[in-house]
This record gives C-alpha cells, sequence and structure tokens, in this order.
C-alpha cells in the first residue's frame, strides 16, 4: 500500500498529497505529528529511503539547533530524536512497499509508483 507521511501545516507536504489524489490511487495518510511514528519504523522508512538517519532531520528546526546541534549522536539517538521531536522528521515522505522518498519537490513520488 502506497503511504505518504504527511505534516498538514507544511506546503511541500500538501503538494504531495495533492499529487497522490490526482493520480486516483488508494493511498493511506499517516500524519505523524499526531500519529508518532515508532523508532523502528522509522529504522525501517530510513533503510527503505537509503539515507542515513541525520539525512532525514530538519536541521533547521529549533529544537534541533537547541537540543542536538553541536552533539555528536549516533545512528540511534538521531532516530530516537526524531521520534521524540516528530517536527524534525523531513516530508513529506512517500512509501510504497521496500521503497520510499522524501517527496520534495512532490514529483518525486514519481520515482516510486
Amino acid at each position: 500500500m502506497l503511504t505518504i507521511y504527511h505534516n498538514p501545516r507544511c506546503s511541500k507536504s500538501r503538494e504531495g498529497l495533492q499529487l497522490l489524489e490526482s493520480l486516483n490511487i488508494p493511498f493511506a495518510t499517516i500524519k505523524y505529528l499526531n500519529e508518532p511514528v515508532s523508532e523502528a519504523e522509522l529504522t525501517s522508512i530510513i533503510k527503505k529511503l537509503g539515507v542515513t538517519p541525520i539525512e532525514l532531520v530538519r536541521q533547521k528546526e529549533i529544537i534541533w539547533k537547541e537540543t542536538y546541534k553541536d552533539k555528536n549522536l549516533t545512528d540511534d539517538q538521531i532516530i530516537t530524536a526524531m521520534a521524540t521531536h516528530p517536527t524534525l522528521i523531513e516530508r513529506p515522505i512517500v512509501v510504497n512497499g521496500d521503497k520510499a522518498v522524501i517527496a520534495r519537490p512532490a514529483e518525486k513520488a514519481m520515482e516510486i509508483i
């Protein structure tokens, strides 16, 4: 099943959602600020993206700058930070089976659909 990890307050995330809606294919929407993503789920998404955990972090977020920026964190600690503070997760993420993309721009989602 196609899934989008979506933040309704983010214009890029809304663009991704609109793209999926325009395709008239079934997909699930996870509003990850309201439905927390577990560390195990984040680990799975990171593997599907083929990135390192830090590449999924929104490093310009205040919580990152104030709490984590100058620390030498392990991958597990970065994943814990994202699970604890979901605003740190880059968005939108579109997952299709064992593949995923950060859909910025939204058209990147087409790579896995």
